[in-house]
């Protein structure tokens, strides 16, 4: 029963030093702190439940995110959960169509990332009320309600809600069954955790050898920065991992197109699975151009951890532009914009792989991925969903992996809340972990 009218938002700049080890590091992002804008809503209703939401930043650049969620905060406050919920398109779309804000958009960039902020925390809030994982209630709700959250505007030349209700109609053959399997088995992932490109060789070799011990079959390595040291470091990967075992490849946005198809020539003999984000996230053509180039070598091209919104991911089907799409749960404006992409990709028939990692996008985006495939594709063909091992331990209801695959979270909840003593240290500029570290770079 949903209940409660929102009382407060709060935001907070939450920062780690992950650039100290070199985690997260690839061919654009050399140092990077995992970072977080993270919302909590209250309500006056007596069960004294609150909302988490957050959204994903590299460190510099947050507090602009905040100062985002600080400006859309009038449109959510003392506004009733019941309201919400009830017409949740129009609630999405006065978020995304601020007649002033959206100029600074629109449905992209630094606003929609804080928009995503925002409606995750309220997704957090609908789920706790209803008692349910979100994956649950995402499956568990009538087929017309979950539209009735999704703003189809700018895509219905490629979808329609009518053809979008088709599928979630298809979707309830066999659904039962479906959901006991992710409950006994859960869903497949792959590890990107051995192969950061900051990460010595040594270190790589470790990591990979523990991947193995634990089970895992899929793994990614970073690739783009210089050519000889991607081959010796492809090869080094591969022959630990042995022919038979999953590689794909990420170039985050490094290269231009012409130099893409070469360089990928080039690893072809690794046999990657896919190459992700070759070149600009927002190079639909170039990413069709790359896409057909690569088709001989057998490498398909995975993109969609920074595309802005659904109108984006629309074109990259329609051009073919993808063999593998990559939602994000903190990118797209929350589970509203995904559940349309998620849709999209259905209609076309492109297996869903979500980017994950940094902070908390595992623990969010493994209930869009469960509910994917429980109620939408059906499959688990050429699908699998990222894992990186980093920043569990700050997450109240952290991911479960088990024999390399996510297990269905059981907490009510879209999983986003932080523990609160990892938020105090981490705040920046004022908590106790930056305090230490500022302090020592004035020394």
């Amino acid at each position: 029963m949903v209940r409660g009218r929102i009382s407060r938002l709060s935001v907070r700049d939450v920062r780690f030093p992950t650039s100290l080890g070199g985690h997260g590091s690839d061919a654009m992002h050399t140092d990077p702190d995992y970072s977080a804008a993270y919302v909590v809503l209250e309500t006056d209703a007596e069960d004294g439940l609150k909302g988490y939401g957050i959204t994903f930043t590299l460190g510099k650049g947050t507090e602009v995110v905040v100062c985002a969620v600080n400006a859309l905060a009038h449109h959510v406050l003392y506004k009733d959960l019941r309201d919400i919920v009830g017409d949740f398109r129009g609630f999405y779309r006065q978020l995304t169509s601020d007649g002033q804000l959206r100029w600074i958009g629109p449905e992209k960039g630094v606003v929609h990332l804080a928009t995503a902020a925002v409606l995750n925390a309220v997704w957090d809030l609908w789920a706790k009320q209803e008692g349910k994982p979100l994956w649950k209630l995402l499956v568990d709700v009538d087929p017309r309600t979950l539209l009735s959250c999704i703003d189809f505007r700018y895509i219905t030349d490629v979808l329609t809600e009518e053809e979008a209700y088709e599928i979630l109609q298809k979707g309830q053959v066999g659904k039962k069954e479906r959901e006991e399997h992710m409950l006994t088995h859960g869903y497949p992932a792959y590890t990107t955790s051995c192969a950061w490109l900051g990460y010595s060789d040594d270190t790589l070799k470790q990591l990979c050898a523990k991947a193995l011990r634990d089970g895992w079959t899929r793994f990614k390595v970073k690739v783009g920065a210089d050519l000889q040291d991607d081959i010796r470091r492809c090869r080094l990967i591969r022959n630990m991992i042995g022919p038979e075992k999953t590689l794909m490849m990420d170039a985050n946005q490094r290269w231009d197109v012409p130099e893409a198809i070469e360089w990928m020539s080039k690893l072809a003999e690794f046999k990657p699975l896919w190459i992700e984000e070759p070149t600009s996230p927002d190079d639909i053509l170039g990413h069709a151009t790359i896409s057909k180039a690569l088709v001989p070598l057998g490498i398909g091209v995975a993109t969609g951890e920074q595309c802005h919104n659904r109108v984006i991911f629309k074109q990259l089907l329609q051009v073919k532009a993808l063999q593998f799409l990559q939602i994000d749960s903190c990118r797209l404006g929350s589970v509203n914009e995904n559940l349309s992409v998620l849709l999209m990709a259905k209609k076309f028939e492109i297996p869903v792989c979500p980017h994950a990692g940094g902070v908390g996008l595992c623990e969010l985006v493994q209930h869009l991925i469960i509910f994917d495939f429980i109620s939408v594709s059906a499959s688990l063909k050429n699908r699998m969903c990222e894992y990186v091992d980093h920043l569990h331990e700050h997450f109240r209801y952290p991911v479960i992996i088990k024999k390399a695959s996510y297990m269905p979270p059981k907490d009510a909840g879209y999983s986003t809340e932080m523990k609160e003593e990892s938020v105090k240290k981490h705040q920046y500029p004022d908590g106790e972990v930056w305090k230490k570290l500022l302090a020592g770079q004035e020394d």
